[in-house]
């Protein structure tokens, strides 16, 4: 459950094309914390454990809305639902029927979610540029912070557009996300960010 809370704060914020120069991809994420305010994508993700023998694969959507709002949803293989409101952040499992909550201030910190969507940029991350791989352009940031739950986050930008992220947890372990679809500051309702516990669900606070 802590692992998918990770994962998604880290994959809701990822939610925009952007406009800036990928010859540069720093350049390009600070245009993205700095100019992007709202989002949707659909993605596809790939799990490897840290001797690369293993993998596991999903897939679903997610919006997004400054400061601190999100949604996203796997669809499959199994249905799970991570809504952050701009207070806390909540993960509802579906085949468990069970939610889990925790304070959005305690959920982000130096996180990959703070990296895309907080103002706290230079602050939290030290950053670079990598060389190009797979057709794309990426932007690695490390958190300052040597205790967290990552070891990096890379950002990949195809065209200028945001294309991939990939997450290096503290155990080794990479997550990485695909995004097709996106539309960059794409108007977004509300009423997706505002979560209700599912009758007959077992809730959890953090």
């Amino acid at each position: 459950m802590k692992h998918s809370l990770r994962l998604g704060l880290a994959f809701s914020a990822a939610l925009a094309a952007l406009s800036a120069s990928a010859a540069d991809p720093v350049e390009t994420l600070r245009s993205f914390v700095r100019d992007v305010k709202s989002g949707h994508a659909d993605f596809t993700q790939t799990v490897t454990s840290p001797d690369g023998a293993r993998k596991k694969s999903s897939a679903g959507s997610f919006d997004f809305a400054r400061p601190n709002r999100f949604r996203f949803a796997y669809a499959k293989p199994f249905e799970q639902t991570i809504v952050g409101d701009g207070e806390k952040v909540w993960i509802y499992d579906a085949d468990l029927n069970q939610v889990s909550s925790r304070k959005l201030g305690q959920a982000l910190g130096a996180t990959p979610a703070a990296l895309l969507a907080g103002g706290s940029l230079e602050r939290d991350f030290d950053l670079a540029n990598l060389p190009a791989k797979d057709g794309l352009e990426w932007a690695e940031a490390k958190p300052k912070a040597k205790d967290g739950a990552f070891q990096a986050v890379r950002v990949g930008f195809k065209g200028g557009e945001l294309a991939a992220l990939e997450i290096i947890d503290s155990f080794g372990q990479r997550s990485l996300l695909r995004f097709n679809g996106f539309v960059a500051n794409a108007p977004v309702s509300a009423e997706a960010f505002r979560f209700k516990v599912p009758a007959g669900a077992d809730v959890i606070e953090q």
